[in-house]
């Protein structure tokens, strides 16, 4: 996937090529998927030689209540100018009520870093995980494969707005410049993987600053002849999300609609725990982060499912050019779901230290 490469060399010379990874474990089930996924990520390296160096560092609910700090200055500097990658477990605890630290972390690095790509591919991996397969389709079976550019740093994301009294305003931003770059690299993307169909989805027709959408894409899209595009007003692409999956290829919307219609497709594929999900600006260093969340009440129980960190070190792989590290963690995913190795979420008895270890395993014989 040329696109997500971000283009900086690894440190070794000719010799074993070595990434650097900051690993922010963060609160809930993160310290664990990512406890559990590391050595998978790791056997990968391993098996297509290279090497992923780890520095875990404590940014957290616990280390906000702790000493004050969220993400400081100097932290901030060394993971824009001295890593390779940023692999986020997940952020937010009942404890931090206004989630401070999870918003200065994860959406500060969007902002500041101008992360302006979240990249999260909808893909069904195993046939049953999906409730459509009773949607009248002949032998109940659906083929889902698409993929979602939201655009990351405008749009309602930017906390804009103002309480006067009884009356809460929120601004929705959206820039030429913003709004042209997420659809050229929709675009892009598509170009580069023989993709012929782009979907862009706003409200433009109840809110009108989505018609700065609807004139760039146009514009945009002009560029490319080789591909078809086509316009869905967000409710109507939701329902075609569960109507019609199938025809659906890539999709480019806003901050806000990105977010939901990719916990939509998460849904379609067998959950939160399969989807993996990427924060790009090509040419820089990428965040990494499955989409699941914190989901404190199963903490500590190893029950949460380590599939879709496991995913998201595929596509951390992938944007570092190590793609064929990438499709095997992707295989590994695949094999253990075929064979049954399932956490509870997903109907199944393993837990997560066990089911990382069967696809660390994997990986290494693949």
């Amino acid at each position: 996937m040329a696109l997500l490469h971000h283009l900086r060399k690894p440190d070794g010379g000719a010799g074993l090529k070595r990434y650097r990874i900051a690993t922010i474990p963060g609160d809930g089930i993160g310290p664990e998927v990512v406890d559990a996924s590391l050595p998978v990520l790791e056997a990968a390296a391993a098996r297509f030689g290279f090497a992923l160096d780890f520095e875990r560092l404590p940014y957290s609910a616990d280390h906000y209540l702790a000493t004050g700090e969220t993400l400081p200055d100097r932290a901030f500097e060394h993971l824009r100018h001295d890593v390779d990658a940023i692999y986020l477990g997940a952020l937010g605890d009942p404890r931090v009520p206004g989630n401070e630290h999870a918003r200065d972390i994860l959406l500060g690095l969007r902002f500041r870093l101008d992360l302006y790509i979240n990249f999260r591919p909808v893909r069904l991996l195993q046939p049953d995980l999906t409730p459509l397969k009773a949607a009248g389709r002949p032998g109940g079976e659906v083929d889902i494969d698409f993929v979602i550019f939201r655009e990351n740093t405008e749009g309602m994301y930017l906390g804009r707005g103002r309480v006067d009294g009884e009356e809460y305003v929120a601004e929705e931003v959206h820039t030429v410049h913003g709004v042209t770059r997420i659809i050229r690299a929709a675009l892009e993307w598509a170009k580069a993987h023989g993709k012929t169909r782009v979907t862009m989805a706003d409200k433009s027709n109840a809110v009108p600053a989505h018609r700065l959408w609807q004139r760039l894409f146009g514009e945009v899209s002009a560029e490319y002849p080789g591909i078809e595009t086509e316009h869905r007003y967000i409710d109507a692409l939701a329902m075609d999300m569960v109507r019609k999956p199938e025809r659906l290829q890539v999709v480019v919307t806003n901050n806000l609609y990105g977010d939901i219609l990719s916990d939509l497709g998460a849904a379609l594929v067998g959950g939160l725990g399969l989807a993996p999900s990427a924060n790009l600006h090509p040419g820089r260093a990428g965040l990494f982060e499955p989409v699941h969340g914190s989901a404190p009440r199963h903490a500590g129980k190893d029950r949460a499912n380590p599939m879709a960190a496991i995913l998201t070190g595929a596509l951390m792989c992938e944007a570092l050019g190590e793609l064929d590290a990438a499709a095997a963690l992707e295989r590994a995913v695949r094999a253990a779901l075929a064979a049954g190795v399932r956490t509870p979420d997903l109907g199944g008895t393993a837990g997560t230290r066990a089911a990382a270890a069967w696809m660390a395993e994997r990986v290494a014989r693949s």
